[in-house]
């Protein structure tokens, strides 16, 4: 079987004040390379990723997780990130361990910084092999974060520049930033048509608090026919980490792979 070093590497991302160690495990293996991309405050320890982990360990494919600036194992202050710092992350980690076209694997906001990430590989000529969508929060920080603040939120985040959220998910209080939102209006992917250049599998939950199902409607609209397919999870909530919804993501990595 495939073998990986418990020990994460650490690649050094940015420049000057900006520069910070990004936690990278690698699995060995062949085939086209397979990258993980997390969610908001989630981390290469999530329970798909080992699912998929554990996959490519059965599979002898190369497997590659990483944490993004201010999550998990990698250095950086989280409430100093924006999404252009986590897709800064993403393309040096494809860059360093996964240049020839990867299959991206994009959780919730991974979703975005994937297919942030597979648009900038296509338009150097270096198409991705494919994406795996896993309820994919593309521009959420405007549709699905400001868009549905209620006006003492934006006026906190306006005078004060971060509002703590309470979270379903970690005992301490997400803080999202007005430099967040900012800079989510840079990378929006969803006002026009959305071309990847490479086959889309899109899973959704129906009953996901977080990014409702017609949200990825609006997504398959976006994309092009050709190459595009959405599963929708009935009884399926934000996490899809069900064992059933386990088996239809490595169903889906697999056949993209």
């Amino acid at each position: 079987m495939a073998q990986m070093d418990e020990t994460p590497a650490f690649i050094a991302v940015g420049a000057g004040a900006a520069r910070r160690e990004i936690a990278v495990r690698v699995r060995e293996g062949a085939g086209p390379p397979v990258v993980w991309l997390g969610g908001f405050r989630s981390d290469m320890g999530a329970t798909k990723a080992m699912a998929v982990d554990a996959w490519a360990e059965r599979a002898g494919r190369r497997f590659v997780r990483f944490d993004y600036t201010g999550h998990g194992l990698s250095g950086g202050d989280f409430a100093a990130c924006t999404i252009s710092t986590w897709l800064e992350d993403a393309e040096a980690v494809i860059a360093a361990h996964a240049p020839e076209r990867p299959v991206l694997i994009g959780s919730s906001m991974g979703g975005w910084i994937a297919c942030l990430a597979a648009r900038a590989q296509l338009a150097a000529g270096r198409p991705a092999a494919g994406l795996v969508l896993i309820a994919p929060a593309l521009d959420f920080t405007e549709d699905l974060m400001w868009d549905r603040f209620p006006k003492e939120v934006r006026d906190t985040l306006e005078r004060d520049g971060v509002w703590l959220r309470q979270s379903a998910y970690a005992p301490e209080p997400d803080p999202v930033t007005m430099a967040l939102i900012a800079d989510g209006r840079r990378n929006r992917l969803l006002t026009g048509p959305l071309d990847l250049g490479c086959p889309v599998h899109i899973l959704q939950g129906m009953r996901d608090p977080d990014v409702p199902h017609p949200h990825a409607f609006k997504i398959l609209d976006r994309l092009p026919a050709e190459g595009t397919v959405l599963t929708l999870i009935a009884d399926g909530d934000h996490r899809l980490s069900r064992p059933q919804d386990i088996a239809r993501l490595i169903g889906a990595v697999a056949e993209m792979a």
